[in-house]
């Protein structure tokens, strides 16, 4: 049985998506529940991601890729969905496992009213490596939790550990504390998290809704990885200042990490000491990037749009006052034609117009 959820928004951000891309939209096809929205930020995707999204009926909005924010993008988003009373974030990579994972995730909210984020299990990929299994084993165990303030003051930022790759928020909450930053350049999903917790609202990890997520870093994408973690921890120092650091839990991720290989397969130990080093270099770097040359930040980092001057605060912030999506949109609009599911954002005049290709109008 399917069951129709008009007070729920899905929403991917998508860039040059893949194969995995179909798979994706099969996935989302055979949920239990349909909502009331499917929403697509595309970054100017140069394969068939944009094409794909539109054949399988979602709504499209496209963006120039060097104004994509992690925060920015995703308030953007939360914005053009003015009716939903949930939001559901996902990646492009995070395959969902199981029919009824939207139905299970969404189904916490009735838990208690004050709980504001859900977010789901990372099962490895099959191919995935033994150090990766691993670290999805660590960070998402088989237990759910339910977490509120009490459990900061107890295990400080790792209390507010999140993750979009795979995520629903109560969009009353998300309000409630000014939504997602508009510029951030990794994190807004802990970023988020910590705010909520500050507020007294709760979050929740729920181990029974699954998706297919992890990565296959080279070393120079793990050092990119962890500048750019260690960027955040530096720009970041008043929410942390307040909320504490996660420092004793990644020692003891390193440690329990260690003891699993020499364990299981200790051949693989030498590469888990050079992966921790080079986590441990790029953090250090990366949180005092400061000192270091400004030409080396973009360089170095792996989400080289956010160190551009032209960023995501200069895309149009709708009001988010419950408006139906077409009057929302109406102020941007260059005409007063037709609306249809497609808008381009503008790279020159950064406003949210029509695609007139695509768009069904009246004759003069």
């Amino acid at each position: 049985m399917i069951n129709y959820r008009s007070d729920v928004a899905v929403i991917v951000l998508t860039r040059n998506a893949g194969t995995l891309w179909k798979t994706w939209i099969d996935a989302i096809k055979k949920q239990t529940i349909t909502v009331g929205k499917y929403l697509v930020v595309d970054s100017s995707s140069e394969d068939d991601t944009a094409q794909l999204a539109k054949q399988a009926g979602f709504d499209l909005i496209t963006i120039p890729a060097e104004l994509f924010d992690h925060g920015g993008t995703r308030q953007f988003a939360a914005q053009l969905c003015p009716d939903a009373e949930y939001l559901i974030y996902l990646t492009q990579d995070a395959i969902l496992k199981q029919r009824d994972s939207l139905a299970k995730m969404l189904a916490v909210f009735n838990k208690n009213k004050k709980i504001a984020q859900v977010y789901g299990r990372h099962i490895p990929r099959p191919e995935a490596d033994f150090l990766e299994k691993y670290a999805r084993q660590f960070t998402y165990p088989a237990e759910s939790e339910m977490r509120d303030y009490r459990d900061v003051q107890k295990r400080g930022f790792k209390a507010a550990f999140s993750s979009d790759v795979y995520a629903a928020y109560r969009a009353e909450a998300l309000r409630s504390i000014g939504g997602f930053p508009k510029k951030i350049l990794v994190s807004e999903d802990s970023y988020v998290s910590a705010r909520l917790l500050q507020a007294n609202w709760k979050i929740y990890y729920c181990a029974e809704s699954k998706v297919e997520h992890s990565h296959d870093y080279s070393s120079w994408q793990l050092f990119q990885r962890y500048f750019d973690i260690g960027v955040f921890h530096c720009n970041e120092q008043a929410l942390f200042k307040k909320i504490g650091k996660p420092d004793s839990e990644g020692l003891r991720f390193l440690i329990s990490q260690l003891y699993y290989v020499v364990k299981h397969r200790p051949i693989l130990l030498a590469k888990a000491i050079i992966n921790i080093a080079i986590k441990y270099v790029a953090f250090k770097i990366g949180r005092y990037y400061r000192l270091l040359p400004s030409y080396l930040w973009q360089k170095i980092s792996a989400q080289k749009a956010y160190w551009r001057p032209q960023k995501v605060d200069n895309i149009p912030m709708v009001i988010w006052d419950n408006q139906p999506l077409e009057k929302l949109l109406t102020p941007f609009m260059s005409n007063k034609r037709a609306l249809n599911s497609q808008y381009i954002v503008n790279k020159k005049s950064l406003q949210i117009t029509q695609n007139t290709n695509d768009c069904v109008t009246e004759k003069p």
